[in-house]
C-alpha cells in the first residue's frame, strides 16, 4: 500500500510562509475559500476562524502550497499530491530544524536560483562545498533552513 503524505510546518505567519514557498517552488497557493464560505453560512465555523488574504476567506491558523499538476479536491481546495502545510504556533522557532528541504536547481541554476529566492525574502547563511557534492544553506522569511543544489 502507497500512502500519501503532507509536509507540515509550524509557523507563526502561515499564509506569508505558504506565500513564499509557492513562489519558491512554483506552486499553487490554496484556496479554500468555497469551503469556508459553505461552513460560515451553514454555521458551522465561526468567523473568527477565519482571515481574509488576497481577497478571500482563508483559514486563520492554516495556510498551504500544493503542485499545481497535482490532485485537489474541488470543494476544499485542499491538496491531494504534494503539499506544504504551514499551522500557526504561538512560539517563534528557536533551534535548527530537524528537517528540511532540498530545493534542486542544479550547478548550472543554482546562484540565480538562490538570487531570486532571496528577492523573495529569503537569506544566504553559507555556501558549502564537500567532496559529496556543494549547495547554498538559506533560511525562509521564519528561519527554517533549506538547500539549493
Amino acid at each position: 500500500m502507497v500512502l500519501n503524505y503532507k509536509v507540515v510546518i509550524d509557523s507563526t505567519d502561515p499564509h506569508a510562509q505558504a506565500a513564499f514557498w509557492a513562489e519558491a517552488l512554483g506552486y499553487l497557493v490554496e484556496d479554500n475559500s468555497p469551503l469556508i464560505d459553505r461552513l460560515l453560512g451553514l454555521g458551522a465555523v465561526p468567523e473568527a476562524a477565519t482571515v481574509m488574504v488576497d481577497g478571500r476567506r482563508a483559514w486563520r491558523d492554516l495556510g498551504a502550497a500544493r503542485h499545481p499538476d497535482d490532485p485537489y479536491e474541488k470543494e476544499s481546495g485542499t491538496g491531494l499530491g504534494r503539499r506544504l502545510l504551514f499551522q500557526r504556533v504561538p512560539e517563534a522557532k528557536t533551534v535548527k530544524n530537524r528537517l528540511h528541504l532540498d530545493v534542486h536547481a542544479g550547478p548550472e541554476r543554482r546562484d540565480e536560483e538562490v538570487t531570486r529566492l532571496e528577492g523573495l525574502g529569503a537569506k544566504v547563511l553559507r555556501r558549502v562545498e564537500e567532496p559529496g557534492g556543494t549547495w547554498t544553506l538559506l533560511v525562509d522569511p521564519e528561519g527554517n533552513e533549506f538547500c539549493v543544489q
